[in-house]
């Protein structure tokens, strides 16, 4: 059998959840990572701020890993996964980020784009996200491009500020418009949006203004981190049962309540598999097929 440590250089460069597991096949631990291969080999090189964990290193026998499509993707699966049962060596039950929503309200007073803990009815919203202050950041970026607080038709300093952009309630449809585009992830609004980001990043850089350049920096990473492909917590209360399968090796992601929250994988013939994998959602099929041909690799090397 070959070593964790050996195997874990077989994950991919990407970002991503990974799961220890020891000689009885317990979970010991879960975690995340922006570079899969590089943080679980650290735990063999360089435990860091983390030498309390020397003792379950020692009893790591198996890895297991999910790749995800982005970092928000990667800390929402941990979370959900930690949130459903956590393994002894976690400390936490998931991250340390907080949870939210961008809700937009229309109201003629207070039109705009709003940070919410919790869903409520009657007024549209997008998410969820993790990170209050990202969240806020991109909702800042968002206004900065799209400024709908100043479509307002209240009098006082909103109308002041609408005249100097040369915006009134009139143009509140043409922005709602482009928000609700960018929010769902429409490629072609999210990408001029950001354009128009670094162009206003850059320009300030130019006239030498740093320091409003750094918060349109912070604003795009956070804008970033919101508008990135993310499936695993959902607005919606999904039920769903992904399947993907390679090599004899069938990997299931469980999602309740619009949670993935289970994480299995085990062996199994292609007959058996054959149907699960064909009833599993469109949207889902390549990121189950890309994780069961990992699981395979990885299983295949811990055997060999």
């Amino acid at each position: 059998m070959t070593a964790p440590r050996s195997v874990a250089r077989r994950l991919p460069l990407e970002t991503g959840v990974y799961r220890f597991r020891d000689g009885a096949g317990k979970v010991l631990y879960i975690g995340r990572a922006r570079n899969l291969r590089r943080r679980v080999q650290s735990y063999w090189t360089n435990l860091g701020d983390r030498p309390q964990l020397a003792g379950m290193v020692r009893r790591i026998a198996r890895i297991e890993s999910v790749w995800c499509d982005s970092e928000h993707e990667a800390a929402w699966l941990e979370r959900n996964l930690l949130e459903h049962s956590k393994p002894r060596w976690n400390l936490a039950e998931g991250g340390a980020e907080v949870a939210g929503y961008i809700r937009f309200d229309d109201g003629p007073s207070r039109p705009g784009l709003r940070f919410v803990h919790t869903v409520t009815a009657a007024a549209p919203h997008f998410g969820p996200y993790l990170g209050g202050l990202r969240i806020r950041q991109a909702i800042s970026a968002l206004h900065r491009v799209l400024p709908l607080p100043y479509t307002s038709a209240a009098d006082g300093s909103a109308r002041e500020f609408a005249r100097l952009f040369g915006i009134g309630p009139a143009d509140r449809e043409t922005l709602v418009r482009t928000a609700m585009s960018v929010l769902e992830r429409n490629v072609a609004a999210v990408t001029a949006l950001r354009a128009e980001l670094v162009r206003r990043r850059d320009r300030a850089a130019t006239e030498l203004r740093f320091e409003f350049a750094a918060k349109l920096q912070d604003e795009i990473a956070a804008f970033d981190w919101i508008v990135a492909e993310q499936k695993v917590s959902r607005l919606e209360p999904h039920e769903v049962d992904v399947y993907g399968w390679a090599d004899r090796v069938l990997v299931r992601f469980q999602m309740e309540a619009g949670r993935v929250c289970r994480w299995t994988q085990r062996a199994a013939s292609e007959q058996t598999a054959r149907d699960r994998v064909a009833a599993t959602p469109a949207h889902w099929r390549t990121f189950a097929q890309r994780n069961a041909e990992l699981a395979a690799t990885l299983l295949r090397d811990q055997k060999a």
